[in-house]
C-alpha cells in the first residue's frame, strides 16, 4: 500500500494508472488508498466541459490541453463515455480521439464508461480526480456524456463549468433554459467559422440577462466563441479560465464550492453504503414477491420501505 502511495505523489504514471483501475474495478483496497491520499488533494483546479453530444466538446479538450501544455502546465483528463448497453465498456473512447497527447509524459488521460449513471458522469469519476490530483495534474479537465438537461451532477465536481454549444443546435438551447444555464461558469460557442455563431451568442446573452441570480453574483459568466480544428479562440478560453478561478478565490466561493462538493460526495458515500446493505439484507427472491404484491395492490410501497428501513436498523421500532 505505502509502496503505491509513494510512488502516486511523486506523480508516477505507472503507479496513477494502477490505481485509477483499481477505483475502477471497485476493488475494496482502493478506499484505504484513497484515504491516505485525501490529504495530498485539493490542489487542483478542477474543469468540467458539457454540453449536448456533436458539440464539439472532444475536440475543444484535445486544444485546451495543447494551450495547457504550452504554458507549463501537468494536465489530467477524465473523459467519460456513454456505455455500450452490450459490453457494458465505453463507447468511442477519447483516448482514441486524443491519441495525439498519449505521448507526452506529463498529459494522463483516461476513458471512462458512465455504466448508466445519470448527471452525465461515472459513479468513480470523483476518486479517478482525487488520484489525479494526489499526483500533481493541474488542472483537471472532465468531459461528461453529454446527454443535456442530466448534465448539472459535474457542477458537484468541477469548480469551473464550460458549457459548450453548437451554432444551429436548437435543441441545445432548448437544454439549456431547462437547466444548464445556472451551472455555466463560461459559455463556448464552438465551430465559430458556422452559419449561426453570432446568432447563438446573441440567443445566450439574452438567456443570462434574463437569469436573476446572474445580476446578484460579481463573475459574469462570459460567452467566447471558438475554432478547435483551426485553433481559434482557445487562448482566450484559458484565459477566462483562469480569471474565473481567480474570482472565486478572491470571492470566497471557492471555499464554499469545495463545501458543497464535499456534501454531495458524503451523501453518495452513504447512500451507496445504504444499498450495499438492502442488498445483503434482501434476497431476489424476496424483490420480487415486494414487486408482485405491491403491482398487485396486495401492499404499497411506503408499509415496504418502512420494513425494509427496519431491517437494515435506519428505523428503530
Amino acid at each position: 500500500m505505502q509502496n503505491i502511495i509513494e510512488r502516486l505523489l511523486q506523480g508516477d504514471r505507472r503507479a496513477l494508472a494502477r490505481m485509477v483501475t483499481l477505483i475502477e474495478n471497485e476493488i475494496p483496497q482502493a478506499r484505504q488508498y484513497l484515504a491516505e491520499l485525501h490529504q495530498h488533494t485539493g490542489n487542483a483546479h478542477i474543469l468540467g466541459v458539457t454540453g449536448a453530444p456533436g458539440a464539439g466538446k472532444s475536440t475543444l479538450v484535445t486544444r485546451l490541453v495543447r494551450e495547457l501544455r504550452n504554458r507549463e502546465r501537468k494536465v489530467g483528463v477524465v473523459a467519460v463515455d456513454p456505455t455500450s448497453p452490450f459490453t457494458g465498456g465505453a463507447i468511442l473512447g477519447d483516448r482514441i480521439r486524443m491519441m495525439e497527447l498519449a505521448g507526452d509524459p506529463n498529459i494522463f488521460i483516461r476513458s471512462m464508461a458512465s455504466r448508466g449513471n445519470l448527471g452525465g458522469l461515472a459513479a468513480s469519476t470523483r476518486d479517478v480526480v482525487r488520484a489525479m490530483d494526489a499526483a500533481g495534474y493541474d488542472p483537471i479537465i472532465i468531459e461528461t456524456v453529454g446527454t443535456g438537461q442530466a448534465e448539472v451532477e459535474v457542477m458537484r465536481t468541477a469548480q469551473t463549468v464550460l458549457v459548450v454549444v453548437a451554432p444551429g443546435m436548437g435543441d441545445d438551447i432548448q437544454a439549456i433554459k431547462a437547466g444548464i444555464l445556472e451551472i455555466a461558469d463560461l459559455f463556448i460557442v464552438s465551430k465559430m467559422d458556422r452559419p449561426g455563431a453570432n446568432q447563438t451568442v446573441a440567443e445566450l446573452a439574452m438567456l443570462l440577462s434574463l437569469d436573476p441570480k446572474r445580476k446578484q453574483v460579481a463573475w459574469r459568466v462570459p460567452i467566447l466563441k471558438t475554432s478547435a480544428l483551426k485553433g481559434q479562440g482557445i487562448a482566450e478560453v484559458v484565459d477566462a479560465i483562469q480569471q474565473h478561478r481567480a474570482s472565486l478565490e478572491e470571492s470566497g466561493t471557492w471555499l464554499l464550492r469545495a463545501q458543497r462538493q464535499v456534501r454531495s460526495e458524503l451523501q453518495t458515500l452513504v447512500i451507496q453504503a445504504v444499498m450495499k446493505s438492502l442488498s445483503a439484507s434482501v434476497t431476489q427472491e424476496e424483490w420480487d414477491t415486494f414487486i408482485e404484491d405491491i403491482t398487485r395492490r396486495e401492499r404499497d410501497p411506503y408499509t415496504v420501505a418502512q420494513e425494509l428501513e427496519r431491517r437494515i436498523g435506519l428505523k428503530r421500532e
